[in-house]
């Protein structure tokens, strides 16, 4: 279903004391060695004309970002830092902060996702006109302007993952068009549209619809939690929509390029996660084993590509 309409420009111009009123936006920040771009998102989101507060929640960075941060901008009273003192994951360091939130919409950001100034004025207004709707995403691009592949895609399923690990959909789009994980290659719907998922790293929540969902799965350490929450939205019948007409760049594992093995193995421990918690139950005992067996599989392979790379850089080198 798609909303035919176009979302407004931006909102009305604040008023001139609306610092001192409550925010109607909380921006909840998990950042962990977050560098340069930890300040430069929290600039762009301030930069936007609205009431809001921005909550950094610290996996224990031993990085600058929040020496930077602080020196740039530990002035504004619509800062504030939480420090958890360890690595703490994604999802419970989204939770941890959670209480200090007073708004009546919780934006979800990455440290690496840097706002366009009309994001968030577009996509509040878009949740205000449309009570329906419990959480919404917006068009991200990678540095370079390009779409983001998980922009928008559909929630997988064994059947979709094994149709992406094949590039099936590559050889036959026309055969397996309908078990395409990510559509940035369709064309960008000219309305806001309900879609199954959208971009993790900027996730825009109506309190109220998690109020009824709960909070992100602390099960999961990184990767996947996002996943879970589309499908438990999905499961209470509260939709999601992709507002087109808002945009933001994503830097996508700047906080996590030096570790891709560390990062892999969260990753595919959340797609176990995932895959036991609401689909192992659909299909026979078997299958099941072998769909895990496949998690693993490719883990182990990407881990011995990972060694194979290393070896020829150090070949290299050596020459």
């Amino acid at each position: 279903m798609m909303l035919m309409e176009r979302v407004k420009a931006s909102p009305p111009e604040p008023a001139p004391d609306d610092r001192q009123q409550d925010p109607n936006l909380s921006v909840l920040i998990v950042n962990f060695n977050g560098g340069a771009l930890l300040t430069q998102c929290i600039q762009a989101v301030l930069a936007s004309p609205l009431t809001l507060e921005v909550i950094v929640s610290d996996n224990g960075s031993t990085d600058s970002s929040l020496v930077d941060l602080e020196t740039c901008l530990g002035r504004d009273e619509r800062l504030r830092i939480h420090r958890n003192y360890a690595n703490l994951g994604f999802a419970a360091g989204h939770n941890r902060v959670l209480p200090l939130a007073q708004a009546p919409y919780l934006l979800f950001l990455n440290p690496d996702c840097l706002v366009e100034p009309t994001t968030l004025p577009r996509m509040l207004d878009f949740m205000a006109r449309h009570p329906e709707v419990g959480m919404a995403g917006a068009i991200i691009r990678n540095p370079d302007g390009t779409e983001q592949r998980a922009c928008r895609r559909r929630l997988p399923d064994p059947w979709i993952s094994l149709v992406r690990f094949l590039h099936l959909e590559g050889r036959w789009p026309s055969l397996f068009a309908a078990k395409r994980l990510n559509l940035q290659d369709d064309p960008l719907p000219s309305a806001p549209q309900a879609v199954e998922a959208v971009s993790g790293s900027l996730m825009l929540v109506r309190r109220e619809a998690l109020d009824r969902v709960g909070p992100l799965d602390e099960g999961y350490f990184l990767h996947c939690e996002d996943l879970d929450w589309f499908m438990r939205f999905r499961q209470a019948g509260i939709p999601i929509y992709l507002i087109p007409c808002a945009e933001a760049r994503h830097h996508q594992g700047s906080c996590s390029a030096d570790r891709p093995i560390r990062v892999e193995w969260h990753k595919h421990q959340g797609m176990v996660r995932y895959f036991r918690k609401f689909q192992c139950r659909d299909y026979p005992l078997p299958f099941s084993w072998l769909v895990l067996t496949g998690i693993w599989a490719h883990f182990g392979a990407f881990v011995l590509l990972q060694g194979a790379r290393r070896l020829v850089r150090q070949v290299t080198q050596a020459r």
